[in-house]
């Protein structure tokens, strides 16, 4: 069945058969659309662009912007119909300034009244320096975006990180230590002597925090995937302090996706040096907000520590899993060589991206820990290779974990494909490129926590709901099948986020995700993990963020509450960008509010009431 929705002024009304048909006419202009582009509209149960197909289930069409619409079938409906020949993608992904106060935003549709907070984000904002570019989607240097929702208004703010990285580019003008994709040069002015041994005074790590920004107590901090954390005023955006966490626990870096529980307990996961001077992960945490007021992080701690696959080699972590009584991390044969990122990176002038290969013959490796106690659980879970960026959730159910993955096949690392001057390409050729790129795919993996050697090739899966398997090996490995949620080529649902307070390692039903278009995002999408149903918001030439759920204050199910996401339409001459609220239940429109200012593409961020 599919759903299409279209905005003017009417009631829903049944609509038993795929035909064109015409919608009576606006009674407001909006976006720019002249009166027939809001007229007609195909009701689709396939994605053929051209042709609808005929017949299908009932359908209710609602009120709509032009070319923005809903659908829901159980067919692979995620896939997106929009194509980019303008290329207007390109602007999410150029410099801009940070402004000198909030400036307020045009509201179309009315903000829901108990919508009162900050909608925080995060991500690249200069992109280059002087004459010097960034060349990875991950090095242009934080911004920190903000927009405040207060009695039904709206304002927007943004203000640059003053982390040390962006402080010294910004003073000498220039790219002054090493990022993602980026390798920082010796400063020229010096002489030749002192140019090559700056070479060997150790690796530099970035603090530039562009991914995400998190609670940690009553405090607020902007993070990468470092050792380095920048402490930041969610009210004012000023840059507090930067740390090191490598000054409080035995940890090399820790992910920018950390779990928080509900009385603010922050949990993570980063490499470290184990036993016998071994590459390991430690699960960290850090406590809630302290009776006696001081500073929670002082008193973080390591509470399990998981082997690693290989001596030297850790494998890239960006999230991991979470349930009532495990944590659940999955190591990928996407890998560090510490031996290259140690010498020849100070030796040759390398970068990150430089340091990361291939284990072509390792697969994927399924670990888990409980939480009471703190104790590894010694059982070698296997799976085919994959990248792994983001869980969407994990939960327990009679006897087994499920665990629901945004992936991509095989071990070729997928940020090989995020270097700007393919994202900056013509459509054509980033389409050509993603061709070449692993594909992606939603998964959900489920764990037996009872394993019995002598159940060797039986499929100890009995969940009545999954295809998923696991079939314990002569050698004693249980080996993996997932269960495919979603799979298009070149299509992927990224960026996942769920009613996070109340269904975080607990059964649930429904995530939503950022629809990725041979990398470029162009939709958002929802979708309903125990049928597979699936929703889509999408609007020509426009691009959107993560979307966050917000729950509403007297929510009953699941998905009562709102998603907002930051959307640039690079076409729209007076006011390019706009927050978006959309309703969590089918994505159709609440309110959009429009500034007159481009928003380059943020990666992750949080709402704050």
């Amino acid at each position: 069945m599919a759903l299409l929705t279209m905005g003017c002024d009417w009631r829903a009304q049944p609509i038993t058969m795929a035909m064109p048909f015409t919608l009576p006419a606006p009674q407001t202009q909006r976006h720019g659309h002249s009166e027939e582009e809001h007229m007609k509209v195909w009701i689709i149960t396939s994605w053929d662009m051209e042709t609808p197909s005929q017949g299908g289930d009932v359908v209710n069409v609602q009120t709509r912007p032009a070319a923005a619409y809903t659908a829901v079938t159980t067919n692979d409906t995620m896939v997106s119909r929009v194509e980019h020949p303008a290329a207007g993608y390109r602007k999410i992904f150029e410099t801009c300034e940070e402004l000198a106060e909030p400036i307020p935003a045009q509201v179309t549709g009315r903000i829901p009244s108990w919508l009162k907070g900050s909608l925080l984000r995060l991500g690249p904002g200069l992109f280059e320096v002087g004459d010097e570019p960034f060349y990875h989607l991950f090095d242009g240097q934080a911004l920190m975006h903000k927009f405040d929702f207060k009695n039904g208004q709206v304002t927007y703010y943004r203000k640059f990180v003053r982390t040390d990285a962006y402080v010294r580019a910004m003073t000498e003008k220039r790219v002054v230590i090493t990022e993602f994709g980026t390798f920082a040069f010796p400063d020229p002015c010096k002489n030749i002597f002192s140019r090559f041994f700056s070479y060997f005074k150790g690796v530099e790590v970035t603090d530039n925090c562009l991914v995400n920004v998190y609670p940690v107590g009553e405090d607020f901090y902007a993070c990468t995937e470092t050792n380095y954390i920048t402490k930041v005023n969610p009210e004012t955006l000023e840059t507090l302090k930067k740390v090191d966490l490598c000054n409080y626990i035995s940890i090399n870096g820790v992910t920018a996706h950390p779990h928080i529980e509900a009385d603010g307990t922050v949990y993570n996961i980063g490499n470290c040096f184990g036993k016998g001077a071994t590459l390991a992960y430690n699960i960290v945490s850090i406590p809630p907000t302290q009776k006696d007021k001081s500073d929670p992080i002082d008193k973080s701690k390591i509470l399990v520590q998981i082997p690693s696959s290989e001596r030297f080699k850790p494998s890239y972590v960006h999230s991991f899993g979470i349930t009532p009584n495990y944590f659940v991390f999955v190591e990928t044969p996407v890998k560090i060589n510490l031996l290259k990122f140690l010498s020849a990176w100070s030796i040759r002038g390398s970068n990150y991206m430089d340091c990361f290969e291939a284990n072509e013959s390792m697969g994927t490796w399924f670990h888990l820990a409980t939480r009471n106690p703190h104790e590894y659980v010694d059982v070698k879970f296997r799976a085919t290779a994959m990248n792994l960026f983001h869980h969407i959730n994990a939960y327990e159910d009679q006897g087994f974990i499920v665990v629901d993955l945004c992936t991509w096949k095989g071990f070729e690392f997928v940020y090989n494909y995020l270097y700007l001057a393919n994202l900056r390409e013509n459509w054509d050729e980033v389409k050509k490129a993603a061709m070449m790129a692993p594909q992606p795919e939603v998964r959900r993996y489920v764990i037996p926590m009872d394993v019995h050697r002598e159940e060797q090739g039986k499929n100890l899966i009995s969940l009545p709901y999954t295809t998923a398997t696991a079939v314990m090996r002569s050698d004693g490995s249980v080996w993996l099948e997932p269960e495919v949620l979603f799979s298009g080529p070149r299509q992927a649902f990224e960026f996942p986020q769920i009613n996070y307070s109340r269904c975080s390692g607990k059964n649930y039903t429904y995530a939503y995700g950022l629809g990725l278009n041979h990398f470029i995002p162009d939709r958002i999408c929802k979708l309903n993990v125990r049928t597979k149903e699936t929703w889509v918001w999408q609007e020509p030439d426009s691009y959107p963020s993560e979307p966050l759920f917000v729950q509403t204050p007297d929510g009953v199910d699941e998905d009562d509450g709102i998603l907002l996401t930051i959307v640039v339409n690079p076409g729209a001459a007076l006011r390019p960008a706009y927050v978006l609220i959309l309703n969590a239940k089918d994505l159709s429109e609440i309110a959009r509010a429009e500034v007159e200012v481009i928003i380059p593409v943020t990666f992750h961020g949080m709402y704050k009431p």
